[in-house]
């Protein structure tokens, strides 16, 4: 799955550039995650780094993303090939 950042995002600015992927900017009113570049974290970390960061917890995966581990590291590689 990817990950979501819900309403309850206080615009602290440290999920951002902790995302490895470049997945993370600033939206209109709160952060926002491109699920076409959210891997979980999963080819870089063990856990999303924007999770453990995150100091009001508004990092949920997104229920209407589901993508398996296998997925999300043929999504990585994908994104990693391009570099």
């Amino acid at each position: 799955m990817a990950l979501i950042i819900t309403d309850d995002c206080i615009n602290c600015d440290v999920c951002e550039p902790e995302c490895p992927n470049g997945a993370i900017s600033q939206g209109e009113e709160i952060y926002v995650i491109d699920p076409g570049l959210c891997t979980e974290c999963v080819g870089h970390f063990d856990e999303p780094q924007c999770q453990q960061v995150c100091p009001v917890d508004c990092i949920p995966l997104d229920p209407n993303r589901v993508e398996s581990k296998e997925q999300l590291m043929e999504k990585y590689q994908l994104l990693t090939s391009a570099e």
